[in-house]
């Protein structure tokens, strides 16, 4: 049924206040409960299905519809090859069978929604959060149930929006013929093109749900955070950035050569499949089903997308320079990192000693409050044992964090101090409580902060870590983190009477961490 204009800055009263009409057309979604204080709209379409012709090409905004439409499940998670955050095989949701995804197609091509999270009243031009799930560009989804967005809508008295973008080969291809002559298509930043139609999307209906468009916070962890970095400096979104929140990431682009690169080993790999398709390299990607080309990719080992590109439409040439030229000076950026980020990636190196399908199923499986007889040696090789020896896991891991993490964060937050930006914050996750021996397999481990800034300590993958032993402190450490984002994205500063000191500018760092009770916090200088 059509609805009647509404005042674009109010939340839409009558018999049920979820009932909200968006640019483009009316939705209505869940009343989560008292329990809960939040409502929720999930599965929100922002643009059309980019299948068939419209695969590699520009986000197109979806057809507008009359009738109320249903926003009460989560849309599906993009197509992508099976990893630890990816999707179960059977929908949009994380379980055991998640396992037997693993190196597998799963999600849909279908899959440009987003999620919007508030608190279930009727205040008005509360800040927004819009936040960029991680996966190396390569998997991710925004019903993982680490993202749920109603504790922090609740808690931050904000809109929290979550965002399905594409990724992998489908977010990220710059091959020869691409365009056809359309710059944002040669530009091969598809992925990049979603976030910028979602937030613009997010712009227009903030205040159709109660939230300011004049105060957004892009918020992503890890790929996530590369990409909060590439719309920070990418003209497409200018103006639409009021705040960032780029967790574990820094500004990373690859170059348009290694892009094209890339796309000739894939045109390549599907010519070595298809051999006899009778079709251009484009036309013979374009017409393979999406689960076959994941498979394609998977067999010839080329599922680790170069993005994203610095293409000179989408993302400038020298990102860089634009962050030291000023332009962002005046967006605070609250970051962080964990100690420990490079312990989710002993993969990388081989130091896991169970296949991925065995250690996934050990870690969902483990009771923190049953640990049982496992060791750090069940699931690291000898040669890293024990972890604090000279070249053992330990060393090996902080190489791995510098290397890939720490590195570039230092190096996006100095540009943007060069630039005058004044407003430029930082913290560093110490948090590894977890149950023996996770406290030393992961410890301060890569993502493992999100469930404290999102309060979402239910059956996630970091499920092992949480244990009635360390509740208490677990619980007052993220108590104090959505404090810190609740100022934030309120004022501008994460500072608050509960933290009991000053949290000082970059390049000092407050160090969070709790022991299984008790909150302690420190500083440290990273230059």
């Amino acid at each position: 049924m059509p609805l009647a204009p509404a005042s674009a800055d109010t939340v839409r009263p009558g018999k049920d206040p979820t009932l909200v009409p968006t640019t483009l057309g009316p939705i209505v979604g869940r009343d989560e409960g008292r329990s809960s204080g939040t409502y929720s709209w999930l599965g929100v379409p922002y643009a059309e299905p980019p299948v068939a012709e419209l695969r590699w090409r520009p986000p197109k905004p979806h057809r507008p519809w009359a009738d109320v439409r249903r926003a009460k499940q989560y849309g599906s998670g993009c197509t992508q090859p099976g990893r630890f955050f990816s999707p179960s095989p059977n929908g949009p949701f994380y379980d055991l069978t998640v396992r037997d995804g693993l190196q597998q197609p799963v999600g849909e091509e279908d899959c440009l929604t987003l999620n919007v999270f508030r608190p279930s009243t009727s205040k008005r031009n509360l800040p927004v959060v819009f936040f960029v799930h991680g996966g190396s560009n390569v998997v991710g989804y925004s019903a993982d149930p680490m993202y749920d967005g109603r504790e922090l809508a609740r808690r931050a008295q904000a809109v929290v929006v979550t965002v399905n973008y594409r990724v992998g080969v489908f977010g990220w291809l710059s091959a020869e013929g691409l365009g056809g002559g359309d710059p944002l298509s040669a530009s091969g930043n598809f992925g990049t093109l979603d976030l910028v139609s979602a937030l613009r999307f997010v712009d227009q209906n903030a205040r159709r749900f109660g939230g300011d468009s004049d105060n957004i916070s892009v918020m992503g962890q890890s790929a996530g955070a590369v990409n909060v970095w590439s719309l920070l400096v990418s003209p497409l979104a200018r103006g639409m950035v009021d705040k960032a929140i780029p967790l574990s990431g820094g500004l990373s682009t690859r170059t348009v050569a290694s892009a094209r690169a890339y796309a000739d080993r894939v045109m390549q790999a599907a010519r070595t499949e298809y051999p006899s398709s009778g079709k251009s390299d484009i036309e013979l990607l374009r017409s393979l089903p999406a689960d076959d080309l994941v498979r394609v990719l998977v067999k010839h080992k080329l599922d680790g997308t170069p993005a994203v590109i610095a293409d000179g439409a989408v993302i400038p040439s020298d990102p860089y320079a634009v962050l030291e030229s000023g332009v962002d000076r005046e967006v605070p950026v609250l970051a962080g990192n964990t100690r420990e980020e490079g312990k989710l990636f002993g993969s990388t190196i081989g130091a896991h000693k169970p296949s991925d399908y065995d250690r996934f199923t050990t870690q969902y499986l483990f009771d923190p409050d049953n640990p049982g007889t496992l060791t750090a040696s069940d699931l690291l090789k000898d040669e890293y044992l024990p972890v604090d020896k000279p070249g053992g896991w330990n060393d090996a891991a902080a190489a791995l964090t510098e290397a890939v993490f720490t590195g570039i964060n230092r190096d996006s937050l100095n540009a943007l101090a060069r630039s005058g930006n004044h407003s430029l914050y930082h913290y560093r996750f110490d948090w590894n409580q977890e149950p023996a021996p996770f406290d030393q397999v992961y410890g301060a481990v890569h993502a493992i902060d999100l469930p404290f800034v999102f309060r979402t300590f239910g059956n996630n993958v970091f499920s092992y870590a949480y244990s009635r032993q360390n509740q208490a402190g677990r619980l007052r450490l993220s108590d104090l983190m959505i404090a810190s984002v609740r100022n934030f994205i309120h004022e501008g500063s994460p500072q608050h009477r509960g933290l009991g000191r000053t949290w000082d500018q970059w390049p000092a760092s407050l160090v969070l961490d709790a022991d299984d009770k008790h909150i302690h916090l420190g500083s440290t200088t990273d230059r």
